[in-house]
């Protein structure tokens, strides 16, 4: 998604609001029986200069605006294999559709932030910041309604992006059931320690869900997950005829956190 699609959207999603590795979830100022929204963004870069004008955007301007909002803790990864040209993906969580909608106008209106990002938002065209940035909305699984983070003495090295495509809405929601009967608890038990599920709004890849998870290292993260297909849960959810073709594919993504990651 463009950036300009994504003021766009923001637009829209306002005029449709009505009036082994413990995890704690990150206190919301809201009911907590409501769900989050995160903004998911992969910016695409082409030098490591463009990768790091993106990062020290985030770091410097960014977090510290939408942490004035409010929002927070932001997450700012990047491929886990280091490249020139590694992608940025930014991770925004929301309290709220009007939260979301309401960020390009307070980011408009704040001092600090202008003047912090002025050089990376008037980049000419002969010399980008970046390539171009994509920008998908999720609505948190009721089986995890609030992103979490490990406790500040057990930071994760490695995070998983996985998204998880469907033939169908209602194939896709099926696969959400699947994971609140019982995928979402396994993989807490089994330490992948998830960050976030959700389910995608607004994206170019529908319909989906994208969830995270995270571990210590690479190694232990493995282990986790070999831990998790020998669960006797996974394995009877796997069996169920009612969760049969319920996914059409996968993308996944390893990544580690930035310099202006807040995860």
């Amino acid at each position: 998604m463009t950036a300009r699609l994504y003021f766009k959207s923001a637009m829209i999603l306002a005029a449709l609001v009505v009036g082994n590795f413990p995890v704690r979830a990150v206190a919301a100022d809201t009911d907590a029986a409501q769900p989050q929204y995160y903004e998911l963004r992969v910016y695409q870069t082409q030098s490591a200069e463009q990768w790091q004008r993106v990062n020290d955007y985030w770091q410097n301007a960014a977090v510290p605006a939408y942490n004035r909002q409010g929002i927070q803790p932001v997450g700012v990864f990047t491929e886990l294999q280091d490249s020139a040209t590694n992608q940025i993906y930014v991770l925004i969580p929301c309290d709220s559709v009007a939260a979301f909608a309401a960020i390009p106008a307070k980011l408009a209106a704040d001092a600090d932030y202008q003047k912090a990002a002025a050089g990376f938002l008037s980049a000419p065209k002969t010399n980008a910041a970046y390539e171009r940035f994509e920008s998908s909305l999720l609505v948190a699984f009721d089986g995890m309604k609030q992103l979490c983070v490990p406790p500040a003495d057990q930071k994760p090295n490695v995070f998983e992006l996985r998204t998880y495509k469907s033939s169908s809405e209602a194939k896709g929601l099926n696969k959400i059931k699947m994971f609140e009967s019982g995928e979402i608890t396994t993989m807490k038990n089994v330490g992948l320690a998830p960050v976030f599920y959700g389910r995608t709004l607004v994206g170019s890849t529908m319909p989906s869900l994208t969830y995270m998870t995270c571990g210590v290292n690479l190694d232990e993260h493995t282990k986790h997950w070999a831990a998790f297909g020998s669960a006797p849960v996974w394995k009877q959810l796997k069996a169920d005829p009612q969760y049969k073709d319920n996914m059409i594919g996968m993308i996944k993504v390893m990544l580690k956190h930035t310099s202006a990651s807040q995860l």
